[in-house]
This record gives structure tokens, C-alpha cells and sequence, in this order.
């Protein structure tokens, strides 16, 4: 009974925090001709409540895809029908064609708030709460890991600040972990798929999902593997028949869909963004030297390269602890090298670390902090400077205090162990001292409290209007890529698969 006080006492705390943040200002407010991505999911839903269906990802005279058109799978549009609705029975001007846009009022604003609000504690927040019930581990340490991983300041601050859906996908993308982790692969793999069908970007986390899909059947062929693993595909099939079912009905229409979904034409990057492309066009134009074609096979193959070590021992190796790391690592290799990347984007591998807060704290604070500085140019944008100021404080205060975050830096706490057992054979007196991770988490954190300080209170120079952006991307960039070889040595060198586990740890 004691738990469950504690965890309600968790849930209003959220409740509360969430709804403080909503508050606040949101992307676009009162600028425009844009606005921004309000405007956009309020846009989405005049769209699909207005038009045919068939009508949805064209250009036509009533859906202006310059203005915000559709760019989401279907199972966007559908959650958006479904706020529509909801929208029209209370006040039928919020969603009115060609009359609607830019539409902003307190009420609509309480109402698109409480949409996000429904969504995330129906789908993510639920997911979350069932992951960490299931971990090993003393009650109380328990609920001090839902607290700290509910209040991490970038879903929050994105979905309930800014103004997004990605409580939705994120939230699918575990209960598909969940399935998978519980032994309902189908569940799992339906779970999963619903994700890739709300954003595309979910194909962040869809290779960590194949290979150890694929690699638990291989390693369980004579124990029905095979008939699994076409059980598997036949549930995907059918998952994603279901969900396009209504853009299915000609080749024109499916192939419409396809390309809002992957815009090439938008370029390499767009927005200053913490990875490599971005960070690198600071000494070498690599949008303006290199064709948009040659741009896409680069990125691709930077990409691949990147994942392909974490994927094939993944496959080779599939236990439960490989999975998350897995997942943590793809996300970044995609973030860090893909193409068309945006800064929210750092979302699809800040969750994926938020399943290993409890097991490794202090790097995962850490990277948890980075991501939220990350997105701080965007954030600053949308008027959310206070928000993001307290939050990273609590998140930060939260995780030092009931998880001992930064107490937990020996080799061991850090697992390194293994790592650095193998490089001894070939620099034998090696080793690091918890002094080392300290100072440099210091430091970092002084370098994102001084920059976030000064891009408030100081004006750039005018020849270089966006050099404060330009170096949040670039250090937060220098930061995501010692994370992927931290969290790729950690998976590379565990141990060799023996049993197939089960439960969540």
C-alpha cells in the first residue's frame, strides 16, 4: 500500500509539473504568417476533419502543403481526426476551413494543452511506470528512478513547452520494448509498429528491434525460431496494412504519402543541430560542395558504419541488456549522421537512456542534461528559458540526491571494467580515476550554464548573428559523440550470450 501512496505522490508531482511548463508560451505564439508547431497539429486537425481522406497528403486548393502540410504517418492524421472532433463539439471555429489558421485563444490553448496531457498519461507515462515496477531493485530506489525519469526536462519541456505528440510515439516504441522484454514479441512487434506508423522517426529504434528479434529466433531455431520469426513478419504486415489501409488504394496515393514523409528536397540539415553535419559546416560547406545526392549517400554511409558494429553483436548476442544499449546507440548514430536531422530529435536516444538511469546514474544524467542543452536555441525561441532553467536544476538535484548520481564513478559503477581489462594487455599499468569523470561532468555543466547565460544576456557579434546557436550545436555535438563510444564500448564488450533472458533488469 506504502508503494503505491508514493507512486500517486509521483504522479501528482508530474501532473503538476506538467501542467506548469503548459503555462508557458508555445512554438509559433502570436508570430506570424507561420506560427509554428502548435499552428501545425492545430492545422492537421482542419485538415482531416475538412477534407476526404484521399485529400490529406495532396496539394490542393483547400490543403496548402507549404502551410504546414501533413508530414506524419497515418496514425498522426488519425489522433489528429480523433482531437478534431473533440475540438468541434466544443467550439466548432478552432477547426474551421481556411478560417481556422493561426487561431489562438486561452481556450484553445487549454484545450491542445490537455490533449498532450491526455496523451502522455495514457501511452508514455504508463509504459514508463511499468518498466520500472518490473526492474530489480528495493521499492523505494524504484520509485526514486519513476520520479527522476518522469521529470527529465526534454520530453517535458518539448511536448509540454514547446508543443509536440512525441509522449505518443515514444511511448508506443516501449510498450513495444516491454512486449519484447516480457516475451509477447508479437505484442511487442504490433507495439512497435503502431510507433513507426505515428512518427517515421521511430526508424531511429527499428534496427535495435529487427536484429534482436532476429537473433533471438536464430539462436532458437530447433525450438521453433523459424515458425516465431514468420509470425513476427506476418504481424508487421498486418499492423502497417491496417494502418494505411485507406492510402492503399492506388499507387499515386501510397507513393504521395511517402515522399511528405521523407522530404529530400529540405536538405541535408536545417536548424543549427548538435551533430556531425552541422557542427562540421562550421569549417567546410558540405551543403554547398557536395550535390544533395552525394549528401545522402554520405550521411547514409556515416550512418551505417556507426551502427552496423552495435547491430551485428546485438544479432550475435541477444540478450535484454545489449537491446537498451543497442537502442541508445542506433538512435545516436542516426542523430549524429543521418540525414535531415532535427534538434528534437535527441529525444529518440534521451529515452532509450532513460531505461538505464538506474544502472549507470551519473553517465546518464550526464547525456540526459546534454540533450536538454541541446535543444536550448529552440527552447529560448519559444520563450521557454525559465521552464528549462528550473527543470534541469531539479532534474539534475533529483538524480545527485535519491540516486547518488555523482557518487557512482568508480570503474565498476561506471562498467568499464571490461573495456579496460582488455586494454591492459596492451597498455598494462592504464587506468582512470573517479577524479576524471567528476571534473569533466564540472566543467561540462559550467560550459552549458555559461553559454545558456550568455546567449540570454548578450548580443552576438552582427557578422556572426547565429554564433551562439552555432556553439550549443557544436559542443553538444563534441558531447553525443564520446557518449556513442562510451555506450558502444559497454556494449562491445559484454559478455557472450548464455542464456536467454527474460525479465527486465
Amino acid at each position: 500500500m506504502e508503494r503505491w501512496s508514493l507512486i500517486a505522490v509521483v504522479l501528482i508531482v508530474n501532473l503538476t509539473v506538467r501542467w506548469a511548463v503548459s503555462l508557458n508560451p508555445y512554438s509559433g505564439a502570436s508570430k506570424p504568417p507561420m506560427y509554428g508547431d502548435y499552428e501545425a497539429q492545430r492545422h492537421w486537425q482542419e485538415i482531416t476533419l475538412n477534407l476526404p481522406i484521399h485529400q490529406w497528403y495532396f496539394n490542393t486548393s483547400n490543403n496548402d502543403l507549404k502551410y504546414w502540410g501533413l508530414d506524419y504517418p497515418p496514425l498522426t492524421a488519425y489522433h489528429s481526426l480523433l482531437c478534431a472532433y473533440v475540438a468541434e463539439s466544443i467550439n466548432p471555429k478552432w477547426i474551421a476551413l481556411h478560417m481556422s489558421r493561426g487561431y489562438e485563444s486561452l481556450g484553445h490553448k487549454l484545450f491542445m494543452r490537455a490533449t498532450v496531457l491526455v496523451a502522455d498519461f495514457s501511452v508514455y507515462i504508463p509504459a514508463i511506470l511499468y518498466y520500472i515496477l518490473h526492474c530489480e531493485g528495493p521499492e523505494t530506489m524504484k520509485v526514486s528512478y519513476l520520479l527522476c525519469a518522469l521529470l527529465y526536462p526534454g520530453l517535458l519541456l518539448i511536448d509540454h513547452g514547446h508543443f509536440q505528440y512525441n509522449c505518443i510515439s515514444l511511448g508506443l516504441a516501449l510498450w513495444g520494448l516491454l512486449g519484447v522484454l516480457k516475451g509477447r514479441v508479437l505484442l511487442g512487434s504490433m507495439a512497435f509498429c503502431l510507433a513507426l506508423n505515428y512518427k517515421q522517426m521511430e526508424l531511429y529504434h527499428a534496427l535495435p528491434f529487427f536484429c534482436y528479434l532476429l537473433g533471438s529466433c536464430l539462436k532458437d531455431l530447433s525450438s521453433g525460431g523459424l515458425t516465431r520469426l514468420i509470425k513476427i513478419a506476418l504481424v508487421v504486415l498486418i499492423s502497417f496494412a491496417c494502418c494505411w489501409l485507406p492510402f492503399l488504394t492506388s499507387f499515386q496515393q501510397s507513393l504521395q504519402v511517402i515522399q511528405r514523409l521523407f522530404p529530400v528536397d529540405r536538405g541535408l540539415f536545417e536548424d543549427k543541430v548538435g551533430n556531425v553535419w552541422c557542427s562540421l559546416s562550421i569549417i567546410l560547406k558540405v551543403k554547398r560542395i557536395l550535390s544533395q545526392q552525394t549528401q545522402i549517400w554520405l550521411s547514409f554511409a556515416a550512418t551505417l558504419l556507426t551502427l552496423l558494429p552495435t547491430c551485428m553483436k546485438l544479432t550475435m548476442n541477444p540478450t535484454i541488456k545489449g537491446f537498451k544499449f543497442a537502442l541508445v546507440n542506433c538512435s545516436l548514430s542516426f542523430f549524429l549522421f543521418s540525414f535531415q536531422v532535427h534538434e528534437k530529435s535527441i529525444l529518440l536516444a534521451a529515452i532509450p537512456v532513460l531505461l538505464i538511469l538506474h544502472e549507470l546514474p551519473f553517465m546518464t544524467t550526464w547525456f540526459l542534461l546534454v540533450s536538454t542543452f541541446s535543444m536550448f536555441p529552440l527552447l529560448l525561441k519559444d520563450g521557454l528559458l525559465l521552464p528549462y532553467i528550473v527543470s534541469s536544476l531539479t532534474f539534475l538535484l533529483v538524480t545527485i540526491k535519491l540516486l547518488s548520481a555523482f557518487e557512482k564513478v568508480s570503474v565498476e559503477d561506471l562498467q568499464l571494467q571490461p573495456f579496460l581489462q582488455s586494454l591492459r594487455r596492451y597498455i598494462p599499468h592504464f587506468a582512470i580515476s573517479s577524479y576524471v569523470p567528476k571534473l569533466s561532468f564540472l566543467l561540462s555543466v559550467i560550459a552549458m550554464a555559461s553559454l545558456s547565460l550568455i546567449s540570454v544576456t548578450l548580443v552576438p557579434p552582427p557578422q556572426l548573428p547565429d554564433l551562439f546557436p552555432v556553439l550549443v550545436s557544436l559542443i553538444s555535438c563534441f558531447h553525443f559523440l564520446i557518449f556513442l563510444v562510451y555506450f558502444n564500448i559497454l556494449h562491445l564488450s559484454e559478455p557472450v550470450f548464455k542464456k536467454h533472458q527474460r525479465k527486465v533488469k
